[in-house]
């Protein structure tokens, strides 16, 4: 009865690897090898067995947005064999590119090995950090006097000491009051953070009412940003423009400013230097967005080994 049992398994397939495995446990080593064969050769996978899978439509998109925006730090050589005998000039943003996106705002701060990079950089490079944030909030928290500090978009700008003198001209004043004290230009209603989080759309409905009524203001939008700003002409793009005029590479041909930011304001910066024909626009993101950036790094960690291997190539 049982060898008929057996003999039935065997031809429905039944006795397979599993079976085997339990009699492997006691047999001797030669006994183990014969089964073992045994049952490899009973086990050998079918044309059906082949499990091909198919790259999901996420897969794809995703695979697509690289192809048009490749990583920075595995096109770098490809990237500095371009840059060679070019003159480059380096832009940042700061929140989500040389410091991490956080709740708390006053919270953003840079690492030690973050800024000791930027500063490595900036020995070798003219550097820039563009920033929505007011430009004295933005040198307390990269606190290094090699670089240009543009806060408020590039509304309010400031040279390292000694390398460039900034005075009364067409385009720019001084902003001070009566008494002579610097004005503070942009500054952010952070005393009303909490209640301005807790109902953030209230607060956009409040804010474009009142715009309403002046028309020499408008508003702009970031992450979980609403600034309110004059209606003039002026954006990250004007403001490396500007910077590039300042340094006198405004009609250069050599020059290859290299601007890596994460924000949606960032793309006016991009813009400049796709229509200029000559840069690197770096994205900062790990989601797929529009974008007119040519290359991308996922944080600002990318952005860390980004810039370390930058400052190393030019030593080299």
């Amino acid at each position: 009865m049982r060898n008929n049992l057996l003999k039935g398994s065997n031809a429905l397939g039944i006795f397979k690897y599993s079976s085997n495995q339990r009699r492997i446990g006691f047999a001797s080593n030669a006994q183990s090898e014969i089964i073992g064969n045994r049952a490899s050769a009973m086990v050998r996978p079918e044309p059906c067995d082949q499990i091909i899978t198919e790259p999901n439509a996420q897969d794809v998109e995703h695979q697509a947005w690289l192809n048009d925006h490749p990583s920075a730090l595995r096109s770098f050589e490809g990237m500095m064999s371009i840059a060679k005998g070019k003159k480059i000039v380096m832009f940042l943003d700061y929140d989500g590119t040389l410091s991490p996106i956080v709740d708390d705002p006053e919270l953003a701060f840079m690492s030690d090995t973050m800024r000791s990079a930027v500063r490595e950089v900036a020995k070798n490079y003219p550097t820039a950090i563009i920033s929505g944030r007011s430009r004295d909030k933005v040198y307390e928290f990269v606190q290094l006097n090699d670089v240009y500090y543009a806060g408020s978009h590039g509304m309010d700008i400031m040279a390292p000491p000694g390398r460039h003198k900034f005075g009364e001209t067409k385009y720019q004043r001084r902003a001070v009051d009566k008494k002579g004290n610097e004005v503070m230009i942009f500054q952010p209603a952070k005393e009303f953070l909490p209640e301005i989080l807790e109902d953030y759309s209230l607060v956009e409905k409040k804010v474009l009412s009142v715009l309403g009524r002046h028309s020499r203001f408008h508003l702009t939008r970031g992450r979980k940003v609403l600034e309110i700003r004059p209606s003039i002409k002026w954006n990250k793009g004007n403001a490396l423009e500007y910077l590039l005029e300042t340094l006198g590479f405004a009609e250069s041909s050599d020059v290859l400013p290299i601007y890596v930011g994460d924000d949606v304001t960032d793309e006016d910066a991009f813009k400049v230097i796709q229509r200029r024909g000559q840069g690197f626009p770096i994205l900062v993101s790990r989601k797929l967005k529009a974008t007119r950036a040519s290359y991308s790094l996922r944080d600002p960690s990318e952005v860390l080994s980004f810039l370390l291997r930058l400052a190393r190539w030019r030593r080299n």
